[in-house]
């Protein structure tokens, strides 16, 4: 059994209550870790150890924090099969997944890397005669993560290398279900030269230590992904103490599909879209709508591959179908599928369980009555419904208060524009699925999916502060 630390001020710290909690893997529910139960006492000390780094860290170069996130990335990708290995015991990633999540937090950390030259300022004309006017940025001071279960890799990373590429310093606080992967991520920066207390990790339940972090007066930023309740408390906290505040929350993704669709891109679209790491990704395309005419046979094909996606060994490249990550998770699922079928809903394969995992499970005949229809379900779940035209496609999906990614599948430009344009979300794919995501794009939803963008490049207003400055003759 493992024993995870704290990871404070550079290194490895036990809590100061003595406290720790089970870390159980989600194939079995064997005990795999003990983890450091954090309290606020805990918190205070990796806040003041940010701080303290913050003094000098904001006066690094941009060529040493380049070449540090450098050296960050090539130890990761070094350590791919230690990482993966990790990914697959704490929370159950199929091992295909786990070498995605590796492989895009690599990527994260070299576009953060380019970022840290381009923290640029800027000058302006002044009516003032003899006096320069100009811009500078500098960065806001300790910056805190919240990062979730089902990709703690990709998380820990995002919510650490922008921070650290514009002169920030960190503290993380990881999901309870995946808390070994943040303290991984920590070791990886001190490795590559990071200062002690530029990058601190706090474990432990949000609950009882995140109204702490995200609370105190020092921490200038929060970088939030979760759950869309946890993130209206958070933004609340923030908004109360003029906080700055990313929130990347759920979704309740649609995918739409046309008469004039090119199926053989769309239905794998649709069934890797919804049943990728058994449907725990916040892209997931848990919402499928399919154009009357070809609703019969697209739902045909869709039952057929879902029913043939293989769950067996996790280090197995074929896998797909994984476990749900913890009791609680997999109890949401059974009571979406319950409430839709007991309200009339229509199961066409699926809704049966082989130990903690959930079959591939595809309904139809779902109304607004049903809580899969309005909630975010976050298991491997998807639903099929029928539509007229493009009209109605579009209301369909503006029909929640989510919005984070919206995918269509189409041959017209007209009608990819107009979708592109008129459906509510954050970002839009075009005869390309919902699960999507590059290092330096704009990546975040509106409404109950988020607020603000992460990503290399927008990171940099989100973690930085203008200054005007005025420059007049002495003389």
């Amino acid at each position: 059994m493992e024993s995870i630390l704290h990871r404070i001020d550079g290194v490895a710290t036990p809590p100061e209550s003595g406290a720790t909690f089970e870390v159980r893997r989600p194939l079995d529910d064997s005990l795999w870790a003990a983890a450091a139960r954090g309290s606020a006492a805990d918190v205070e000390r990796a806040v003041a150890s940010a701080e303290s780094a913050f003094r000098s860290y904001r006066e690094v170069g941009p060529s040493q924090r380049e070449a540090w996130l450098l050296s960050a990335a090539d130890r990761l990708q070094a350590r791919s099969d230690e990482l993966t290995e990790r990914l697959i015991e704490e929370t159950g990633s199929p091992i295909s997944k786990a070498r995605r999540e590796v492989a895009t937090a690599t990527g994260v950390l070299r576009a953060a890397a380019g970022a840290a030259r381009r923290v640029n300022g800027d000058t302006f004309p002044t009516d003032i005669r003899g006096r320069l006017s100009l811009s500078i940025r500098r960065p806001l001071g300790v910056v805190a993560g919240i990062t979730p279960f089902n990709v703690p890799l990709i998380k820990g990373i995002k919510h650490t290398a922008m921070p650290l590429a514009t002169g920030n310093t960190v503290v993380l606080m990881p999901s309870a279900s995946a808390p070994g992967v943040a303290v991984e991520v920590a070791k990886i920066y001190a490795e590559a030269g990071l200062p002690p207390g530029s990058v601190n990790v706090v474990t432990g339940f949000g609950e009882e230590i995140g109204d702490a972090l995200t609370g105190d007066r020092r921490v200038r930023a929060i970088g939030f992904t979760g759950s869309t309740r946890t993130g209206r408390h958070v933004a609340e906290i923030a908004g109360r103490l003029g906080k700055r505040v990313t929130l990347e929350m759920g979704g309740k993704n649609p995918l739409v599909i046309m008469d004039d669709a090119n199926l053989a891109a769309a239905i794998p679209a649709a069934v890797m879209g919804g049943f990728l790491f058994q449907g725990q990704i916040c892209m997931s395309s848990s919402r499928v709508f399919v154009q009357r005419q070809r609703f019969d046979s697209v739902c045909e094909a869709i039952v057929t591959a879902a029913k043939t996606l293989p769950a067996g060994d996790l280090r197995d490249e074929a896998t797909v179908i994984g476990p749900l990550i913890n009791a609680r998770q997999r109890d949401r699922v059974r009571e979406h599928v319950d409430d839709a079928i007991a309200r009339g809903a229509q199961l066409l394969c699926g809704g049966t369980w082989e130990g903690n995992r959930c079959r591939p499970t595809v309904i139809t005949g779902v109304d607004d009555s049903m809580r899969i229809a309005r909630e975010e379900t976050f298991g491997p779940v998807v639903t099929l419904a029928p539509f007229d035209d493009l009209d109605e496609a579009i209301a369909r999906c503006n029909e929640t208060p989510f919005g984070l990614v919206a995918s269509i599948f189409t041959a017209k430009l007209s009608d990819s524009l107009r979708f592109a344009r008129e459906v509510d979300a954050g970002m839009v794919h075009v005869n390309g699925a919902t699960i999507q995501e590059e290092p330096h794009v704009p990546f975040g939803g509106v409404g109950d999916s988020g607020f603000g963008r992460e990503g290399a490049l927008v990171g940099i207003d989100e973690l930085t502060s203008w200054k005007w400055v005025t420059l007049a003759g002495g003389d």
